[in-house]
């Protein structure tokens, strides 16, 4: 039995079959029942925290440190997720960007000359190794409404960006979401496989007419047109995982069809259940979501604007009433998160949330500050040290989080953005 799929074979072709219970993927199977996969989850707030009111006291580390009022609702799951005070990215600049290096730990100035670049994010590291048995290699959820800067995330389509450090569009809002996971495709088969063949077609066109091109360039011409073949490859490698999947439904749909409308808290509530079903259905093993903040305020009826609610220290009153509310509403979305998770049981009997690593935070503190990023950990998959409220030595890296969390669902790379090393600290 192979560990990870069942295959259908015929004369040149294997066509990867879904998880079906029939073949040993029900809740409750037999000793054969294979390993539940493990998966990664980030999920990024803008505009930072209320820093009084959401960071535990830092001089009182450990198990039995009081939980602070931002953090009131999450209280029930308190032994099973660790807050983590002292982690940043050393090259941030940029106050309004909550999320557009949060998971790189990039140099924006790297590129002499120029004013922006970025690196390669934790999730699509982990895409390279989590997602070659799923039909998506990872999914990026953002919230539905258009300008995300409103949101304090700053550039970006969606928290990730791939090996190029190029920006991963996102899928906004849940109906697109739920679409991109469940929608039924009728076109017949062979016309699929025409389309496919098309767009291979195309593609070795534009290839050999780029090599063409190559000969006689300049150094720096041939480094833009390498950088176009990258682009080629990323397109080759999503015309051959479509090709792999060829043939293959949709999985039916754990959860009615979203309504459209639905923004702020309800919108958020919806995403989580939305990871939950792609979990259910294997459809990938990593994710990451750009939440909205703007639409949040918007649904809990306060009318203060998002950036100037970020600077609450100003002039406190209604903009520190926001603020902390802000982070009630959010805890109590990710308390509801973990409960399902925790409730949602997998083909060994396990949990979700025992099977998943998950980050959840911003790169902004609170106002401008860039410092002691927001942080919490949790899940059961990255043999992390739950229940405690951790400090990280000074000038800790961000970014060992994240090697610390990829080591933890078995993407051993050596370094990640501006890693130093693992986090022991984060460790069980």
């Amino acid at each position: 039995m192979h560990t990870r799929r069942h295959f259908l074979q015929s004369t040149g072709a294997i066509i990867a079959l879904p998880a079906l219970e029939s073949l040993g993927f029900r809740r409750f199977a037999s000793a054969a029942t294979v390993t539940p996969p493990k998966r990664l989850i980030f999920l990024s707030f803008g505009w930072g925290t209320t820093e009084s009111t959401w960071y535990p006291d830092i001089k009182k580390p450990g198990p039995d440190y009081e939980l602070p009022k931002g953090l009131a609702p999450l209280a029930r799951h308190k032994a099973d997720f660790s807050v983590v005070q002292g982690l940043w990215n050393k090259y941030s600049n940029e106050g309004h960007w909550g999320s557009t290096m949060w998971l790189t730990g990039a140099n924006r100035y790297a590129q002499a000359g120029q004013s922006f670049s970025n690196g390669v994010s934790a999730d699509q590291v982990a895409a390279e190794r989590l997602g070659m048995d799923t039909r998506f290699s990872s999914l990026h959820f953002n919230g539905t409404e258009g300008d995300m800067g409103q949101s304090g995330h700053g550039p970006g389509l969606s928290l990730a960006w791939d090996m190029r450090g190029k920006p991963v569009p996102g899928l906004n809002g849940p109906l697109a979401a739920y679409h991109r996971l469940f929608a039924k495709d009728n076109t017949p088969l062979e016309q699929q496989r025409a389309l496919l063949a098309e767009k291979r077609s195309v593609l070795d066109a534009v290839l050999d007419n780029a090599k063409t091109l190559q000969r006689g360039l300049s150094t720096a011409d041939n480094a833009k047109v390498a950088e176009y073949f990258q682009s080629i490859r990323d397109i080759e490698t999503r015309l051959s995982k479509d090709e792999q999947w060829i043939g293959v439904p949709h999985p039916d749909a754990p959860l009615p069809e979203p309504k459209p409308g639905i923004a702020g808290r309800g919108e958020i509530a919806l995403m989580y259940d939305i990871m939950i079903a792609a979990m259910q259905t294997d459809s990938t093993r990593v994710f990451t979501y750009r939440q909205p903040v703007w639409s949040l305020l918007t649904s809990l009826d306060i009318k203060v604007f998002p950036h100037d609610m970020s600077h609450y220290h100003t002039t406190l009153g209604e903009k520190l009433d926001a603020s902390q509310r802000r982070d009630v509403a959010q805890s109590e979305l990710l308390a509801g998160f973990l409960d399902k998770l925790k409730g949602t049981r997998e083909a060994d009997g396990s949990r979700l949330f025992d099977n998943i690593a998950l980050a959840y935070g911003s790169n902004i503190r609170t106002g401008h500050e860039l410092s002691n990023c927001p942080t919490i950990l949790t899940g059961g998959a990255a043999g992390l040290k739950l229940g405690h409220s951790i400090v990280a030595p000074k000038d800790t890296p961000l970014c060992n989080a994240w090697l610390t969390l990829l080591h933890g669902v078995g993407v051993n790379v050596e370094r990640h953005g501006d890693s130093s090393g693992v986090l022991k600290e984060i460790s069980a």
